[in-house]
């Protein structure tokens, strides 16, 4: 297939990091498996001695799973809807991080739902879900839009890599027999001859124009496995749009992270620019101003009813002595500061930006805990001559360790799928991309490190 100057360029500058795996890329996929194994050994207990290991309860049925579930999730919508809109919109400066955010989508759809797994209690039963499905459930309505979801996803993805697979399979690295003829496979005899240029610019567009409306729906289904109850906190006409706005509003914060370790791992601060991390950061603060609107007016809606379920909940975030410090750092790193930094020129630099948006996505993760845990915490009926531990959730080391494991194991995918695919898209490269001002100053320099850092390990 071939390249033009541009394109070639880029492709040169990463086919290092295909080639070979590196040491510290071994390094690192070294110490997410130990995790794993961490991760696996704690199933392991859960399943042969019972929830009972966990923090979860009677009252509390649901703990830092379903929070873990929640997040991760929210990344993959996150990620569909920006690769999407950034593909319709063909925005020159989008088009390097379209793939990072397509690889987010998948990697987080399939840890997602892992931890929806592990709150079964009997695994034996889990086909029950497919065989003898209620319609009137909730959760019906998560599954099917969930594996509808996911099969989108791969096609999405698949879709924009067959340029690029026929570019790896054209040329001729130095990878294994069976890694050449996977991506012969993959690229399903692409040429480049107009017909299949035509085809599938078409079936990028038409899956791009599925995927947003979709990302939306199945995002607002999952809001509705809350919203559908009678719980407070929960049962709001709100919660769609909350968690759609919320989904976003994380995966970019995610975006930006991902976007500056690559850059920094790959020497790819030709193409991850200082004008990405400010437009992402842009979008940050606009979704964080919306994100601030919803979550105030989540509270004051529920503490001006001044129904007194509602009020136990609201008692609690607000409460220093139970989640009242929570609460302020999930509102004030989550919402203010991403704000603040990215409103103030001096500090709207890609390491401020990609520190802010850090904080964030972790005060967004502790958001869904105090979206789950206190609710689940305030009973309607009073609980007197109960043990505390069935009033109040505190997740136990296993429920950590399967936790920790999660986040090894979408960090292990990203670095598996790095060293299979480039992270910049080669072929869908523009002329326009290349200036002078995007020239890093020291190209040739960091052309030999990033040859250097991927030596293979004996």
């Amino acid at each position: 297939m071939e390249l033009n100057t541009y394109q070639q360029e880029a492709f040169d500058y990463q086919r290092p990091n295909i080639e070979k795996f590196g040491k510290r890329n071994m390094i690192w996929s070294i110490f997410f498996l130990v995790w794993i194994l961490v991760g696996i050994y704690a199933l392991y207990l859960q399943i042969a001695k019972g929830h009972g290991i966990t923090g979860m309860r009677d009252n509390v049925v649901w703990g830092l799973y379903i929070v873990n579930f929640i997040f991760f999730i929210g990344l993959s919508y996150a990620g569909a809807i920006i690769s999407g809109l950034l593909h319709l919109s063909k925005v020159s400066w989008g088009k390097p991080i379209i793939r990072l955010a397509q690889m987010m989508t998948i990697v987080s759809v399939i840890v997602g739902p892992i931890f929806i797994l592990l709150c079964v209690g009997r695994f034996d039963r889990l086909h029950h879900l497919f065989i003898y499905p209620r319609l009137q459930s909730p959760l019906t309505w998560d599954v099917v839009a969930i594996l509808t979801y996911f099969v989108g996803s791969v096609l999405f993805l698949y879709m924009a890599l067959i340029k690029d697979f026929a570019v790896y399979r054209d040329s001729k690295m130095n990878i294994p027999k069976w890694k050449q003829k996977l991506y012969k496979i993959l690229a399903t005899g692409y040429r480049g001859a107009a017909s299949q240029k035509r085809h599938l610019i078409i079936s990028q567009n038409l899956l791009a124009v599925i995927m947003v409306p979709l990302s939306i729906i199945v995002s607002s289904i999952l809001s509705w496995i809350f919203g559908m109850t009678l719980r407070p906190g929960w049962h709001s006409t709100i919660f769609g749009p909350y968690f759609v706005l919320g989904a976003l509003y994380s995966g970019t914060g995610v975006l930006i992270v991902a976007m500056w370790v690559y850059r920094k791992m790959y020497k790819l601060e030709k193409y991850f620019t200082d004008k990405h991390f400010t437009y992402l950061g842009y979008i940050m603060m606009v979704l964080a101003a919306a994100y601030g609107y919803f979550t105030f007016s989540e509270y004051f809606t529920s503490w001006f009813g001044s129904e007194k379920w509602d009020n136990d909940v609201i008692n609690k975030l607000f409460n220093p002595a139970e989640y009242g410090w929570w609460t302020l750092f999930a509102n004030l790193i989550g919402i203010f500061i991403p704000i603040l930094i990215v409103a103030i020129p001096k500090t709207r630099k890609p390491n401020w930006i990609t520190l802010v948006a850090f904080l964030m996505v972790i005060a967004l993760w502790v958001k869904r805990y105090l979206i789950i845990v206190p609710t689940l915490e305030s009973p309607a009926l009073p609980m007197q001559e109960t043990r505390m531990e069935y009033v109040k959730y505190a997740a136990t080391w296993p429920e950590w360790a399967l936790t920790i494991a999660g986040i090894a194991s979408f960090l292990l995918f990203f670095t598996i799928m790095s060293k299979f695919v480039t992270v910049v898209p080669v072929s869908g490269l523009e002329d326009t991309f290349h200036h002078p001002h995007h020239e890093h100053p020291h190209h040739e320099q960091i052309v030999d490190e990033v040859k250097k850092d991927n030596v293979q390990i004996d």
